[in-house]
């Protein structure tokens, strides 16, 4: 433990300067910054995102719903700099009050309807095309694990994320807090999933999408470099499922979508119909 105890003051004050990783643009105030309107392409529905897990879910349950033959599921997406404060846009924020990748709206029908929340557009995208959601008792087990991830991922990203990859230094107490929970949340999934081959029996659907970017993330791409740190090959059947999963064709599509680093192969910085996906590798072959 550290020699030094903080004490908290009086009344708390905002330092945007304390070093740590995306310091400059959290902010303890909602609301935009500047005014901005967004792009609006061609297709039904329009998204405005990033490829963190919580904008993953999103782009793979899109690709998921174009392979089954929905059309009405074609998209833009738009690529969201949270870096640079795009998320604090007026137009970003009148659609998501919350100032938070993904938001979404959909243009198919008369009025449009905006969507905030990664859970809720995976929700309505199911219900909108009765696709990847079970239509009988199963319905209620595969909410139970959708609302699962939605309160347990901050606990996986917002918390041991930040405290052992971008906090502007290592504190013992918060890293083994959430290295904990972490690690008792990967055996919730590896105990379920001893018995089950996806999140809801045999059946592959919008929980298994909510839940693969982000624990899938850690037990087979090493997310925060924390591969070790936390033994996530001792959780031999999450290693399983994730791996089943990283292998369908949506899900890899999806990955790309709204992406700007790692490998040429795996970016695709925006995408607003299927042909982008075959010009991003003619581009990099002519190259």
């Amino acid at each position: 433990m550290s020699d030094q105890t903080y004490v908290p003051p009086k009344v708390w004050q905002w330092d945007s300067e304390n070093g740590g990783a995306f310091a400059k643009i959290n902010r303890p105030i909602a609301g935009p910054t500047h005014d901005k309107e967004l792009p609006v392409g061609k297709q039904p529905i329009q998204l405005y995102s990033l490829a963190t897990p919580n904008g993953v879910k999103v782009t793979i349950m899109l690709e998921e719903l174009l392979a089954v033959g929905e059309q009405g599921a074609q998209y833009d997406a738009f690529f969201i700099d949270i870096n640079e404060g795009d998320q604090f846009s007026s137009g970003f924020v009148a659609i998501n009050p919350n100032s938070k990748i993904p938001a979404m709206m959909d243009r198919s029908g008369k009025e449009p309807i905006r969507l905030f929340e990664s859970g809720s557009m995976l929700l309505y995208l199911a219900e909108k095309f009765q696709r990847f959601i079970p239509q009988d008792h199963k319905r209620t087990e595969c909410l139970n694990w959708l609302f699962w991830q939605m309160g347990s991922a901050p606990f996986l990203g917002g918390g041991f994320g930040h405290f052992y990859a971008y906090a502007p230094e290592k504190l013992e107490y918060p890293i083994n807090r959430y290295a904990m929970e972490v690690k008792r949340q990967l055996d919730v999934l590896n105990r379920h999933l001893e018995e089950h081959d996806y999140m809801v029996g045999d059946e592959y659907t919008i929980a298994d999408m909510a839940i693969w970017p982000w624990y899938g993330g850690l037990v087979i791409n090493n997310q925060y470099n924390a591969a070790e740190f936390l033994d996530v090959a001792s959780y031999t059947h999450v290693v399983r499922w994730a791996r089943q999963i990283a292998e369908r064709p949506a899900v890899q599509r999806g990955c790309r979508v709204n992406r700007t680093w790692g490998e040429p192969e795996d970016q695709l910085r925006e995408r607003h119909d299927d042909r982008d996906f075959i010009r991003q590798v003619t581009d990099r072959r002519r190259r």
